[in-house]
């Protein structure tokens, strides 16, 4: 039965291996491997942390290159090599060294649809979608620039043309910073902005962290900009600002939240926000569609509500310290990625439980027990 290894950021075969780094194999708990977006780590993070301290333990090695690396690695039959990371008792990232042959990927992540990804036209039978809790990207600039917001066309001469778009102050494409065409934040931003995947103007900073780190430290705050997935910079407000963004038809721009400052997620439960979608799990199943790994099914599962998570973890309460909406907090769903939406009203919702965590308060009144709630 495969061990299930805190988190891990997969590296090359070919990258130096930390002198100091743990076999993966010998972490403890079951272990199981993933290969996906760096955008969904703050999640993951949080709850692989949270499931290596439970009875019974399990134990995420992660690997992040980029979202769609995820799916093609797992519909390849790929395995991830060199070193990974994962996540120790007290929540801090660490480094393991994969065994030479590497680890068959046991479940793939990412922040969009598989069809999203170039050259993905669809699942096989034996590879399941599992959809996760909500995640958003979003269009970052440092602190200590003046802009507040940016609509999908001017994202679109930005990062389309780059200096030639002349959209000021963003004219610099030394400071205009992107990811690649299997990104899920590039993904996004491109089909948001209508620009090709791939055409994108500016410096490839690798991953969402790299991309925080490059627009906070820019020598040039006011032409800086880049595109992150909004987990990330959710963690990094202090060195860079969300923009709000006014899509094509929308009167006014919005922020993922009611105000700059919030973290309530108010626009993005009400569809106002337009860049935003559940994050996806894949992994391989059944003629049933059920996952064939049970180590795996337990793991997605506590994410789905399929399975309940061990007892003092609480999902729902990590997703959104996290960053990320559960789905029984959302008022709106989509069934596409960045398709129309819809009013959505969840079986047993939790928007009340979200405005308690994230603004510490609700409108609600708290039941002391099951008889007292309709």
């Amino acid at each position: 039965m495969r061990h299930l290894l805190s988190l891990v950021t997969l590296a090359a075969a070919s990258l130096p291996v930390a002198a100091n780094a743990a076999d993966c194999k010998d972490l403890p708990g079951p272990v199981i491997y993933g290969l996906g977006g760096s955008a969904q780590k703050p999640l993951l993070a949080k709850v692989a942390t949270a499931l290596g301290k439970a009875s019974p333990p399990l134990t995420v090695v992660y690997s992040a290159p980029g979202a769609c690396n995820g799916i093609n690695g797992l519909l390849a039959g790929t395995k991830i090599t060199g070193t990974a990371n994962y996540w120790d008792a007290a929540g801090k990232e660490q480094s393991c060294t994969l065994p030479l042959a590497g680890e068959d990927i046991d479940f793939a992540s990412m922040g969009n649809d598989a069809v999203t990804c170039p050259g993905v036209a669809g699942l096989p039978a034996d590879v399941g979608d599992f959809l996760g809790p909500v995640n958003h990207f979003t269009l970052v600039v440092p602190r200590a620039s003046s802009q507040l917001s940016i609509s999908a066309n001017a994202a679109y001469f930005v990062f389309g043309f780059g200096q030639q778009g002349q959209v000021t102050p963003w004219t610099d494409d030394s400071q205009i910073f992107r990811r690649d065409a299997l990104s899920a934040a590039q993904l996004f931003i491109a089909k948001a902005a209508n620009i090709p995947p791939e055409k994108f103007k500016g410096i490839d900073t690798k991953t969402n962290t790299g991309t925080v780190a490059a627009v906070a430290q820019s020598p040039k705050p006011e032409a800086a900009i880049g595109l992150v997935g909004g987990e990330v910079a959710d963690a990094n407000r202090a060195t860079v600002r969300i923009l709000a963004y006014q899509h094509r038809g929308q009167s006014c721009a919005v922020y993922p939240d009611s105000t700059e400052a919030s973290f309530d997620k108010k626009n993005i439960r009400n569809g106002r926000y337009f860049i935003w979608a559940p994050i996806h799990f894949f992994a391989k199943v059944n003629g049933a569609g059920a996952i064939v790994d049970a180590d795996v099914a337990r793991f997605v599962g506590h994410f789905t509500g399929a399975v309940p998570p061990p007892e003092g973890v609480d999902i729902e309460r990590l997703s959104i310290e996290a960053g990320t909406v559960p789905r029984c907090a959302m008022q709106v769903w989509r069934d596409r990625d960045l398709g129309p939406t819809r009013p959505y009203t969840p079986e047993q919702p939790c928007g009340c439980f979200f405005d308690q965590i994230t603004t510490g308060q609700t409108s609600c009144t708290p039941c002391t027990d099951s008889a007292a709630c309709s």
